[in-house]
């Protein structure tokens, strides 16, 4: 029964720190341009 005094209080927290986390994520523009970061890694930059 002590576990879950402890548990559920994380779980909680963790919960919130991972909306957190996505909000942040959403408002910062993670998510706006998927296609073009992702074949970013093709291009040759370089010139080699």
């Amino acid at each position: 029964m002590e576990t879950l005094f402890l548990l559920i209080p994380l779980s909680v927290a963790l919960v919130f720190f991972i909306i957190w986390g996505l909000w942040w994520a959403v408002h910062r523009g993670q998510f706006d341009d998927l296609e073009q970061r992702g074949s970013s890694i093709f291009d040759d930059e370089d010139g080699v």
